[in-house]
Order: C-alpha cells, then structure tokens, then sequence
C-alpha cells in the first residue's frame, strides 16, 4: 500500500479526522528545499572617489549625473529636497553613495535598524506627485542609498511607489542591478493610498537596517516590499516593514522578461507588523478601510531563506487572516511561475488568525505546482482558528516538512487538507509538532473508507496536541478525545497545565513532552536556536508578558 496506513478514521458530518494511533512512517522523506544558489554581501564599504555636497536648495538631479563610480554625494542633513530623481546606468564598476551629511556617529552603527528618531539626521526626500521619489533608470547598477528619509508629499491622494529599483523592463540588460537601501526611513502619510514602499524589480539587490511604514491602500493590495519582474538575488534583511496588503510580496503581478522567477531571496531578522488601529473594530481606528491581506506571501519565488522574523498582527478582513501564504499565481501570461525550494525556519508569528496557508497550483491560469517546502521552528503565539491549511486543486504539493513548531492555540484544525481528488499530498512529513487540538484537531476530504490516498509517502509521528481549556467534547463532534502515549503520532492533552505548556510556548521543567521527540529532543519549539536566530534587539517581542494580549501599536 503507498501512503500513510491510517488506522483510525472518526467520521463527523464535515470531514474525516484523522488519528493514528501508532507510529505511522511509510515511504521515502521529504526532500529537503534547494538553498539559494548566491547571496550578497552588502557590508559598507566607504567609496574613495570624490565627496560632493548638495546644501539644502541644491540641485541634486545634478549632482547625481555628475557623481561617477566611486563618488559619495552628501545631502545636508535635515534639508528638504523635493522632486522625483532617477539613478541614471553608468559606466564602471565601483559604487555611487547617495547618504545623509550627517557623521557616521549620528545614524545606527551597521547593522542596526533605523527608526523614526533619526530623522533630524536625515535629509528628506519628497515626491510632489504620483511619480516615485527615487527611482533607477534601465541599466543602472552599484548605488547605495543610505541615511535617507524618502516619503510623499502632503495633499498627494495616491502613489504606486515611493522608491522603485527597476519597473517594467522586458530585458535582463535593462534590469537595474546592485542597489541597496541602508539605513533609511521610508513611509508614506496616514490618509494617503501608497501601493508600495519598495520594488524591487532589480537584480542583486538589498534593504537592510530600514524603516519602512504607512504603506496601505483601499481596494487594492498594498506592500512594504514588492518583487516580481526581477531576478534576484534579493536581501531583506532587520528592517521593520509595515503594509495593509502584504508586508512582503514576490510575485502578485506577471513578469515582462521571459521565464523570469525571483530567485535567491533571503529574508531575515525582519519585524512585520501591522497597526491594529487598522482594524475597522480598533477604539483608535483611522476611518480609512485598508485592504487587509496577510503578512507574507510567495505568488513566484524559488530558494527562499525566510529566518529570524517576527512576523505580527493580522486579521480576517480581505483574506482568511493568513500569516504566510504560498501560492503560485499568475495573471495568465506567465506559466512558468512557481513557488519552491522554500526554508520557512525560526521565526515568531504572533496574533495572527491562521499560522500559514499554502495551494499546489493556481485554479484561474496554469502553473507550475508547489514543492520542496520546509516549515521548521517556528514558534506562533494565537494562531487562533488553524494552525496551516493546505489546498491542493487536482495537483498535489510535493515535499511538504513540518517539524518541531509550536502553535498555540488553534481553534478549529492543527492541520486542514482541501483536495478534489488524491493524492493531495507526496512525501509528507509532519513530526515534533505542538499544536492546539480545536474543533476538528486534523481535517481531510470526506471519505468513508480508509484515507490514506490522500498522503503518498510521509511520516506523521511525534506530535502533540493541546485541548484549550473550556472546550467541552461534544464540541468536536467525537465522544471522548483521542487518547496518546509516548511516542504516538498524536499525543492529546487536556490543557496547557496537562501538557506542562508556558504561555510562551515554552516547556515547563517537567512537561511530559521532554525529550519525548524524534532522537531524544522536545516536542514544539526548540528555543536556543529560534531565538539565535533573531534580532539582536527583541523588545518586540511579549516574551515580558509571554503570550499575554498582543500590544495594539508602535
């Protein structure tokens, strides 16, 4: 038999649950996600060329086509510059620094986010109209923006951009490439509708150590950073990023260079946030209805690094309340978009609805279908309804591992399977999990016979789940809850204090679930290297209050 050998199914009138009451391994693993075949290295390094300086009332459009390759050009600190420049393509191979006069000493040592703060030290850059205020020419290549405060203008009702590394080019030639944002703060204004902060339909391209926030539009999809006609590689690395639509996006609209698929993104120690004065019940609500989607979303992307983020606040409102979405999605001219080879690792999601989501293949346009994704230590505090939900239309997902995350609570399903027809899912690995049980605890198509088709190869094993307290039986539909035991694929219990379970998600000293995992190791969260990973500074973190109420703002 192929598949997982399922030996119990508990019928209810929705769906099949699912429990396995023993070890239940059949068929190879899951292959693991390709790494990103080139990431870049975006330390400072000071230019030696020529030093020119642009006083406040100076021409920097002129500026800028004067500096070659090598030079720095220095904006008074604090001076307004208003107007859309463009980063015109030269010749050469060293760098072009565009950076605040201000001392290394008054800006965040590299490395270290920027914030609102710094301002006074910032020159500021200001669009008057719907062009972006910076945005680089076909060709351009090797310029680093750094120190800068680039935002839109009073009176302003729309913009698509606020800055645009590349557009809609059609050849790899006329990509810009090399380009960098630094230690700048990029915002749009409470009531003005701003598509986007950054494209980053460039090449080899970075924002690093930003600040980028107000991004929202009604009606529309909004992001702090959008990719999709640009090949990579790509490094968004400790910024705070704040959008209604998605925080991070690649993909969403269809590439204008053939074949093209955003490849080799690293992103990583990022804070993902989203204001709940956003939200239409919020007591400070704004009176303005963004389009609220999810944080991060892949639509087109290959060998994705997502570590270290905290990834916070998200609500049902144009979506289901999704942290992460995977998808692969095109608006029918690019068949060749897909979403693989994806590393999902160490992050915190907090007060989000569902923990991620992901579909096979899009429904609308052809794709190619989802594979080799790998969701490992990931810690999500008040994923409230699901902890993921997996759809696979008629194509199954290939290489899907979960391993060793804590999702507490959830209030509906640890896991949901939407298929129209088996198998929905090949070389499936699900080990090591802490969950909240919910309703249904496990969802998969209704079958009245045994559902093992429904997996092709796998491992289910190791797992936990949590039944919140207050939740009576008859609730999920079963007469009694599954029983567990050490070592059982799913080991039901009623309660945070049964399970010996933190707030935080954290395992007490004498948590019955230590050291009961694969090879020895606790179930959920693995701490030591979730929290390597992240953030140096992690004041955003609840881990003060632990899972108490999420804060509502910045």
């Amino acid at each position: 038999m192929t598949g997982i050998a399922l030996a119990t199914a508990i019928l209810t009138s929705l769906s099949a649950l699912l429990w396995v009451p023993v070890a239940a391994s059949i068929g190879p693993p899951p292959v693991p996600p390709f790494a990103p075949r080139q990431t870049l290295d975006t330390r400072y390094v000071a230019p030696k060329g020529r030093t020119i300086s642009v006083k406040a009332g100076g021409n920097l459009q002129a500026a800028i086509n004067t500096a070659r390759p090598g030079d720095t050009v220095t904006l008074e600190e604090g001076a307004v510059f208003r107007g859309n420049f463009t980063l015109p393509a030269k010749k050469g191979s060293d760098w072009i620094v565009i950076r605040s006069a201000a001392g290394d000493d008054a800006l965040p040592a590299p490395g270290t986010r920027i914030t609102p703060a710094f301002a006074r030290s910032m020159p500021r850059l200001v669009t008057p109209n719907v062009v972006p205020v910076v945005q680089a020419a076909a060709g351009a290549r090797r310029y680093r923006l750094m120190g800068l405060e680039l935002t839109v203008a009073e009176g302003v009702s729309q913009l698509r951009e606020i800055v645009a590394f590349g557009g809609s080019q059609s050849t790899l030639a006329d990509t810009p490439s090399d380009l960098v944002l630094d230690r700048c703060y990029v915002h749009g204004l409470p009531s003005t509708h701003v598509f986007r902060g950054l494209l980053l339909n460039s090449a080899a391209s970075a924002v690093i150590d930003s600040y980028i926030s107000e991004i929202h539009v009604a009606g529309h999809d909004s992001q702090a950073v959008l990719g999709y006609n640009g090949p990579g590689p790509f490094r968004i690395v400790n910024n705070y990023l704040e959008a209604a639509g998605e925080n991070i996006m690649f993909g969403g609209g269809d590439p204008h260079v053939g074949g093209l698929v955003p490849s080799d993104i690293e992103i990583r120690q990022n804070h993902l946030f989203k204001p709940l004065r956003w939200r239409r019940d919020a007591p400070d609500f704004g009176g303005i209805p963004w389009t609220i989607k999810n944080v991060l979303e892949l639509k087109n992307a290959q060998r994705v690094v997502i570590e270290g983020n905290i990834l916070e606040n998200v609500w049902p409102e144009s979506q289901g309340g999704a942290a992460i979405v995977l998808t692969p999605r095109n608006s029918g001219t690019a068949p060749w978009s897909v979403v693989q080879d994806v590393m999902i690792r160490n992050n915190v999601i907090i007060n989000a609805v569902g923990a991620f989501g992901g579909q096979s293949v899009d429904t609308g346009h052809p794709t190619r279908p989802m594979r080799r994704i790998a969701v490992v230590n990931n810690l999500w505090l008040d994923a409230s309804q699901t902890f993921f939900t997996i759809a696979s239309p008629g194509t199954p997902i290939e290489d899907l591992l979960v391993d060793h995350n804590t999702a507490i609570p959830t209030r509906l399903f640890s896991y949901d399977v939407d298929a129209t027809k088996p198998p929905a899912l090949v070389r499936f690995q699900f080990t090591n999990n802490l969950t909240g049980f919910g309703r249904y605890g496990v969802k998969f198509p209704r079958t009245e016979g045994e559902v093992s088709r429904w997996i092709q190869g796998g491992t289910i094993n190791h797992n936990a789940m949590v039944r919140l307290e207050g939740r009576r039986d008859q609730e999920a539909g079963t007469t009694g809850w599954p029983g567990g035991r050490r070592g059982s694929p799913y080991w039901v219990f009623d309660g945070a204090a049964a399970a010996g379970l933190n707030r935080d998600g954290s395992l007490m000293e004498r948590s019955p679930l230590r050291g009961v995992g694969a090879a020895g190791t606790d179930i959920g969260v693995e701490f030591p290297s979730l929290l390597r990973a992240l953030p140096r500074d992690r004041a955003q973190l609840p881990f003060d209050a632990r899972a108490a109420s999420p804060r509502n703002d910045r």
